[in-house]
């Protein structure tokens, strides 16, 4: 199944996203390091954050399964951008901070879930993408 993401150049390296089927709208900006202004979600960050939220989507999926409560989990994605041989990005690193108790079981079918996210798995290899989590 294809999903439709229609953009549009507004200048000044400022571009709107529409989500076709939702009609949801976003903004994306060139990052101060790179001529922009940074007013916005880079489109490298938001590379970072869908990595975040597929985590925290697939980790919500497993939680509704067996009955378990997310409510309050974090997940922190730090973007870092190398430059060598090209501008990329380089490392992100993931913290999962778990707002529940689980049982030995449940936490390994929680780590492994985070590790098969569609998003990481789509994330070329020389990215370095690691994901720690911190249980209650």
């Amino acid at each position: 199944m294809a999903v439709e993401i229609n953009l549009l150049y507004q200048g000044e390296l400022r571009c709107q996203a529409t989500h076709v089927p939702s009609g949801e709208q976003l903004y994306t900006d060139a990052p101060v390091d790179n001529c922009g202004k940074g007013a916005s979600f880079s489109p490298t960050d938001l590379v970072a954050t869908a990595l975040g939220a597929c985590i925290m989507t697939i980790l919500g999926n497993v939680a509704e399964r067996h009955h378990i409560d997310l409510s309050g989990t974090r997940v922190r994605v730090e973007k870092h951008m190398v430059s060598d041989p090209l501008r990329r990005i380089g490392r992100l690193p993931v913290v999962i901070e778990m707002a529940v108790a689980v049982t030995p079981e449940q936490r390994q079918r929680f780590e492994n879930a985070a590790a098969t996210c569609p998003v990481m798995q789509s994330l070329h290899p020389a990215i370095d993408k690691t994901i720690s989590f911190l249980w209650k």
